[in-house]
């Protein structure tokens, strides 16, 4: 069976921090990889970095911590610099490309 995948994609670290860990106290997920960018506002943007977390999962359960992880979020920033993407059943090809970012885990 393939796991659902969870991408959050928010300004910020420590708001990725601390929506994804709501998130895993919500529901069975697993976090796969963490990557950062510049915001498109570069300079002028209120937080300089745009943190990506992509999580697997079953289904329902990344759609609770997506749900949860966006609420969470929302209390730090603003609604319009939140972004929740499901994909429902991800590719062995998809799933070896989580890992991939700036952030590494050691």
């Amino acid at each position: 069976m393939r796991s659902a995948i969870g991408l959050l994609e928010v300004q910020g670290y420590s708001v990725a921090l601390a929506a994804m860990d709501q998130a895993c106290k919500s529901a069975d997920i697993h976090i796969e990889g963490m990557d950062c960018n510049n915001p498109s506002e570069g300079d002028r943007a209120p937080i300089p970095v745009v943190i990506q977390v992509k999580f697997t999962g079953g289904i329902s359960d990344v759609r609770i911590a997506l749900d949860v992880a966006r609420e969470e979020a929302s209390k730090y920033i603003r609604e319009q610099d939140i972004l929740t993407h499901l994909i429902p059943s991800g590719s062995e090809e998809l799933m070896k490309l989580l890992s991939t970012g700036k952030v590494k885990v050691k």
